[in-house]
C-alpha cells in the first residue's frame, strides 16, 4: 500500500501519523502489542470481541505492510504465528500510551456526568 508523504503546513505530520494508525481497530491492536497480553491472532481475537476476524486480519496485514509489525513463529509452537513490533513500531508507544491515558480521563470524566 502506498503512503503519501506530507509536506505541507502545520497539522501534516499529525495526518501522516494518522494514515498509519487510522483503522477502527489499528490502535487497539497496537495497544494489545504494547501491553504484551495479546501477541497471535487468536489471543488478539479474544482480546477484542467487537472485531470481525476478516477485520482483524486485514488491519494486521496493514500494519505489518506499513513496516510497524511483523510476524514471527511463536517459541513454543511452530505451528503458531505471533506479532510483534517492529523497531519502528515501537515509536508509536508514547502515541498509543497517550491515547490510553486520554481515554482513561474520558471514561472517568463520563462516568461522573451520570
Amino acid at each position: 500500500m502506498s503512503r503519501e508523504i506530507y509536506d505541507c503546513a502545520a497539522g501534516c505530520p499529525v495526518q501522516s501519523t494518522v494514515q498509519i494508525i487510522a483503522g477502527k481497530w489499528k490502535s487497539v491492536i497496537l495497544y494489545h502489542l504494547f501491553q504484551g497480553d495479546a501477541t497471535r491472532f487468536s489471543t488478539l481475537d479474544r482480546a477484542i470481541p467487537s472485531v470481525t476476524a476478516r477485520m482483524l486480519a486485514l488491519q494486521l496485514a496493514q500494519l505489518e505492510e506499513d513496516g510497524v509489525i511483523a510476524k514471527q513463529d511463536s517459541d513454543d509452537d511452530r505451528r503458531e504465528t505471533e506479532y510483534v513490533l517492529t523497531p519502528f513500531g515501537q515509536t508509536l508507544a508514547p502515541v498509543i500510551e497517550a491515547m490510553a491515558a486520554w481515554g482513561a480521563a474520558y471514561n472517568a470524566r463520563e462516568k461522573e456526568r451520570v
